[in-house]
């Protein structure tokens, strides 16, 4: 503790500033990392969980609300709903998916990348942390290295006892960088690839919407059952 003190009470404004920067990438890639895991690991059990309902709703008009309640967050929703808006109907009413295919995929892709950016939303933070960080705290090293040897050379007084000191001070800015990459580069990894299994599972139930849309059947006749 003493040699942080020393270190922050040597150091001039950039070196603060410098170890300010890396406190705050720090904060915000752990606020990231603790949200982004209790918001993945909801989503992997409802996902599922909202999937299975929909198929196991008695008709396609009450499939949606029933993914609906079993995914809080929405992310099957708006794939489901283009299944009341445009399977056919036994009265005529309803858009005909064989009318308009182009928009029906249109829809259910715009619906998709709603629910990757869900997905994938502070992923980009914690990839810029991982990179940059390290190359922060080696700026912080170079410049407290430089510093300390210009108040050693200023001050006349050469030694090793003078110049470990200082310079080994300086090398708390790496450690201190490697300290706040580390954990963010595993984390969107592990988070990354958890995100990706989820967005396979909501492709798969888009294509699955397709294919029900092009079976054309009359929606009082459909059952969400297999």
């Amino acid at each position: 503790m003493g040699g942080l003190t020393a270190f922050w009470d040597q150091g001039d404004a950039l070196i603060r500033a410098v170890a300010l920067l890396l406190l705050a990438m720090s904060l915000a890639s752990w606020f990231v990392i603790l949200w982004k895991s209790a918001m993945l690991g909801n989503a992997a059990r409802r996902v599922p969980r909202a999937i299975a309902a929909f198929w196991a709703a008695p008709d396609l008009l009450a499939a949606p609300a029933a993914a609906r309640a079993a995914d809080a967050r929405g992310l099957t929703a708006s794939l489901a709903d283009c299944v009341v808006r445009f399977a056919p109907q036994q009265d005529g009413r309803g858009a005909d998916w064989q009318s308009r295919p182009d928009r029906v995929r249109r829809e259910l892709r715009t619906a998709l990348n709603a629910a990757s950016r869900q997905l994938h939303a502070g992923h980009v933070l914690l990839a810029s942390v991982g990179s940059t960080a390290p190359f922060v705290g080696l700026f912080g090293t170079v410049w407290g290295i430089y510093h300390a040897l210009t108040t050693i050379a200023a001050t006349r007084q050469v030694g090793i006892d003078k110049v470990a000191g200082p310079v080994g001070e300086t090398l708390i800015m790496t450690a201190a960088g490697l300290a706040v990459a580390i954990p963010a580069v595993l984390a969107y990894n592990a988070l990354g690839k958890r995100a990706r299994a989820l967005d396979a599972e909501l492709e798969g139930f888009a294509l699955d919407l397709m294919h029900l849309l092009a079976g054309g059947p009359h929606v009082s006749d459909r059952h969400c059952a297999p």
